[in-house]
């Protein structure tokens, strides 16, 4: 089989408060039909560890992943492509908040897995694409779909029919990522100062936002309003915001515990 190897490393930073994911396998970091496994696998160790609050996904090298195994692909019996895109869009269903930091190619199932995080920061030299109609085939993990409500519908079809790459100035115009860095160093640098803000909020407010975000932004204004209001009562109640109400009052910093 083709579709072995590559690894995704798991790091913890912060007092175990974080977790980096590096994509791992070679070059391009290719994604093979492990490789999305492995990320499923990862999330469900990160997502049972309480104390983790902030998940980083970066590519080793330079270049955070070119996309699928194209050959191998063809090893695969079409029935088990039906699950497509559960494991490697973890992300999106994970409870913390992820942040996927982007360095060079950002293509196929890798720009699909970046879609799926929280929040995308990138270098100025990266280049974002779904590629698949080079193929005869369409994204298949996600990406027409989340990328047409992060950029609009009429862009999303130009750049997935034609499979025109997206560069980062673009991107950031559009509000796939939220910023541009210049190179490598400053994009770390901007990775660790984001964590550092995201982790001196309440883990139970992160959650409960992320939540009400993705639930709602697919219904109705109203539906979402309604999601948004139960649980601003729900958070009302939370030691997290009594705690934050205090520290306010105090002129100090909270200490939230996520409850």
């Amino acid at each position: 089989m083709a579709l072995t190897g590559g690894e995704i490393k798991l790091t913890r930073g912060h007092d175990g408060r974080v977790a980096y994911l590096t994509l791992d396998h070679g070059k391009y970091n290719i994604i093979t039909w492990q490789t999305r496994q492995v990320m499923a696998e990862r999330f469900a160790e990160i997502d049972a560890d309480d104390k983790i609050q902030v998940v980083v996904i970066q590519g080793e090298g330079e270049q955070f992943s070119s996309g699928g195994d194209i050959a191998g692909f063809m090893e695969v019996d079409p029935i088990d492509f039906t699950d497509l895109g559960h494991n490697v869009t973890a992300p999106s269903r994970s409870p913390k908040v992820v942040v996927t930091a982007v360095d060079g190619y950002c293509f196929g199932v890798g720009f699909e897995l970046a879609l799926s995080s929280d929040i995308r920061l990138a270098t100025s030299r990266s280049q974002f694409a779904l590629p698949e109609m080079n193929l005869g085939m369409i994204p298949g993990s996600g990406g027409t779909q989340r990328l047409a409500r992060l950029i609009g519908l009429s862009r999303a079809k130009y750049h997935v029919l034609t499979a025109s790459r997206i560069n980062a100035g673009d991107a950031k115009d559009w509000g796939l990522v939220a910023d541009v860095l210049d190179d490598r160093a400053a994009l770390d640098a901007a990775v660790e100062k984001l964590v550092a803000k995201l982790l001196g909020f309440s883990p139970l407010a992160a959650r409960t936002a992320k939540e009400v975000l993705d639930r709602g932004v697919d219904g109705p204004l109203y539906t979402g309003i309604e999601l948004e209001r139960k649980a601003y009562a729900m958070l009302r109640s939370s030691h997290d915001f009594a705690e934050g109400v205090a520290a306010f009052n105090d002129k100090r910093a909270p200490k939230f515990q996520g409850r």
